[in-house]
């Protein structure tokens, strides 16, 4: 049975629907402006291909040829992106129902227990996703506990656009607080190569105006951004148009930005369209399970996942 619920005070307006624990709106309630975009009718969701406000897992982004290693066990997973998985398999966490295991007049919380090699993936593993509301701020905690060692990576698919209308995400700024990058292959997936962003277009260490950046690029962004330590904010987008400025909080290492470029969706009340949302997921980097030297995805039943992502909306004139 698909359920909504709505998170609700002076400054925002939050609901979320038990379909893949998903952020459906974010009404910024001053400025009445819905912050998110979502697919209309809750029954779309249970068809949720460009994971709309979607919780993904077991593992957000891409795992190269669908496989890893553990303790010299190879652990094959759906194939779902070519040879490659992306957000979890054919059935991910985003297209579940999940389970209200408590709620509150300022928080909801989610729950999924994933079998043993659902999508191929080790372990049983019980997962929390809370949403919890605060003045004009509102934040993602996501809890994974296993009883084999596996690796999870959980993330939020909001697609924001900080504009009443929503045309497109080429006349907001953004700013990441990254000094490198991480280089993809063909297939989007990480080669393991560090790249530094001063002097290219992904240096977003200022507020940059996101259409400029792709023209100065050629092309779309999909790139994980590797998070400076110790920084105040991962991550700022704003829009002059409103002078909404969201802010970004995570404990997670990196940051991936994505353009919206493959966005569609149309049913007999919602149509979207390339770039009318752009997504800032705070995550692991992709394709860590086969790459030592990136931070470790690797939880155990002594070791629990704890993924923390806050988002703060002012309204200021930055430019």
């Amino acid at each position: 049975m698909i359920k909504s619920h709505t998170l609700e005070n002076q400054f925002l307006k939050i609901k979320t629907i038990n379909i893949g624990a998903s952020l459906y709106e974010v009404i910024d309630k001053r400025k009445k402006i819905n912050l998110i975009l979502n697919l209309g009718n809750y029954k779309n969701y249970l068809k949720n291909k460009p994971y709309l406000g979607a919780t993904c897992g077991r593992y957000a982004n891409r795992i190269k040829n669908a496989q890893f290693k553990i303790d010299k066990k190879t652990y094959r997973l759906s194939k779902n992106e070519g040879q490659n998985i992306l957000h979890g398999g054919h059935k991910g966490f985003d297209a579940k129902i999940w389970d209200i295991k408590t709620q509150s007049s300022n928080s909801i919380t989610y729950e999924y227990l994933s079998p043993h090699l659902q999508e191929g993936f080790p372990g049983n593993i019980k997962v929390l996703c809370k949403y919890q509301i605060n003045k004009n701020s509102f934040k993602i905690i996501f809890l994974a506990k296993t009883d084999h060692k596996s690796h999870v990576n959980l993330v939020n698919h909001a697609y924001w656009n900080l504009n009443k209308s929503k045309n497109s995400i080429f006349d907001h700024f953004l700013l990441i607080n990254a000094n490198s990058y991480l280089k993809n292959d063909s297939l989007n997936i990480p080669t393991g190569e560090y790249k530094e962003v001063d002097k290219t277009p992904y240096d977003f260490k200022q507020f940059r105006h996101i259409g400029h950046q792709i023209e100065l690029n050629k092309k779309a962004f999909d790139e994980n951004f590797v998070l400076n330590k110790r920084q105040k904010y991962a991550a700022c987008l704003w829009s002059p148009h409103s002078n909404i400025l969201l802010s970004i909080k995570t404990n997670q290492p990196g940051i991936q930005f994505y353009t919206g470029q493959h966005l569609r969706f149309k049913s007999s009340n919602k149509m979207l369209s390339p770039f009318q949302g752009l997504c800032l997921e705070t995550q692991a980097f992709p394709n860590s399970p086969n790459n030592k030297n990136f931070p470790s995805t690797l939880i155990t039943p002594r070791k629990k996942y704890f993924h923390e992502v806050s988002f703060l909306i002012t309204h200021q004139k930055i430019i």
